[in-house]
């Protein structure tokens, strides 16, 4: 397990946060390696399905193996119980959609990043209670960089990243960063379904790479 510290650090570098899941496991190693070979050192896995902890534990297997310098995290975390099993599955870092104390305090007592979707100033103050060092604006399409404008006073030093519709144009990137963020959240507008469902690896070997390097230019 990473430390807390650690993993934070490695998304405010790498600009972007890649997540996905897919039901198949062999693809979603293939994914994996794809991010991995074109730059990305820390993305997130979503429990958006039965499979989701059999195929993060081969997930696992292969950071462990391939990729030490990986840091593999879990999304779509909303109760304990879930916590629980995918940080015994040996998750780096847990991302939910909602906030939910009973999962910070697991995270807190481990030394590992939680981070929380927000929609609100008040789940933001309740986010930031609970020790939330990095909180996931979510949906972003319907917050718009505008929202993180208004607020961002309201909540000095805290550290935000916008997920759920973040576009693949510079433009859109470039605005975030200028709200304040400090990474994006990146989902299906980089590993599509067409990606997925048709195994386009080398479509999302260039993608990702224009991603990253629109992040570094926009910021």
């Amino acid at each position: 397990m990473k430390s807390k510290q650690e993993v934070l650090d490695s998304i405010i570098a790498q600009g972007m946060l890649p997540l996905f899941f897919y039901a198949d496991a062999q693809v979603s190693v293939e994914i994996t390696r794809t991010l991995y070979k074109a730059g990305v050192r820390v993305f997130e896995y979503t429990n958006r399905g039965a499979a989701a902890l059999d195929n993060f534990k081969q997930l696992k297997e292969l950071q462990q193996n391939e990729m030490p310098d990986l840091h593999l995290g879990i999304g779509t975390i909303k109760s304990a119980d879930e916590a629980d099993a995918f940080i015994n599955a040996g998750a780096d870092f847990l991302v939910s959609p909602i906030v939910n104390p009973e999962v910070a305090k697991m995270a807190h007592d481990r030394n590992m990043l939680w981070i929380p979707g927000c929609m609100t100033p008040t789940e933001i103050y309740t986010a930031q209670c609970n020790d939330a060092a990095l909180i996931k604006l979510f949906p972003a399409n319907i917050l718009g960089p505008s929202f993180l404008s208004s607020i961002k006073e309201l909540f000095r030093d805290q550290l935000f990243m916008p997920t759920g519709g973040v576009e693949m144009e510079a433009e859109n990137i470039a605005t975030w960063f200028k709200a304040g963020v400090c990474a994006v959240g990146m989902g299906s507008k980089l590993i599509s379904k067409q990606v997925l469902e048709g195994k386009q690896y080398d479509q999302l070997y260039t993608d990702t790479q224009k991603a990253l390097e629109l992040v570094q230019t926009s910021r």
